[in-house]
């Protein structure tokens, strides 16, 4: 579920997982202050199917005096992604070291090991995946999928790391072949 702001109270689905998503996929694996992974590309290697999904929401949103609400929203199934970053530097390294490096190391060996700081999700942190791990030979792109999204949520915030909250949008947005380039 990476939800349009723009669908309401009555959440959709981008067709693939915006800049943030799929930055917060990287940080599930492994970060560090001083640099980040940041992401490229995303392939779909999956036909994009929509289901109708219902959560009983009980939290601080809903109408007053009722016990709770149910929460309607348009998610896709049987996802399936490649993701691709690239290491880039925030502060200066710490002690010098080669922090870059260091952060690609660590990603590479602790997506291997199937160990990971937080659980990855989908958006949503009851959509976990059934597989994260390092890009399999059998998964392949599908190139039938050519889409333009109109306004995609780039991220929102100004940096990539302790930045405020200032919501970025890119225009026009091409799936071209199954694949979404950020920028």
């Amino acid at each position: 579920m990476f939800a349009r702001p723009d669908t309401g109270s009555a959440p959709v689905s981008y067709p693939a997982p915006t800049f943030s998503a799929v930055k917060g996929m990287f940080e599930a694996v492994a970060r560090i202050k001083s640099a980040y992974i940041k992401p490229i590309k995303v392939e779909i290697c999956s036909p994009i199917i929509y289901h109708r999904y219902f959560n009983n929401y009980r939290g601080p949103l809903r109408k007053s005096g009722t016990s709770n609400f149910q929460l309607a929203a348009t998610v896709l199934v049987d996802v399936c992604y490649k993701v691709y970053g690239v290491v880039e530097e925030i502060d200066k390294a710490p002690y010098g070291n080669n922090h870059l490096h260091a952060l690609q190391d660590m990603f590479m060996r602790r997506l291997k090991q199937g160990s990971f700081h937080y659980t990855p999700f989908l958006g949503w942190k009851e959509f976990v995946p059934t597989y994260f791990g390092p890009l399999r030979d059998t998964t392949v792109v599908d190139k039938s999928i050519n889409l333009q999204i109109p306004s995609m949520l780039y991220c929102m915030f100004d940096k990539p790391e302790n930045g405020v909250i200032k919501p970025i949008f890119r225009q026009n947005v091409k799936i071209i072949q199954g694949a979404l380039f950020y920028d």
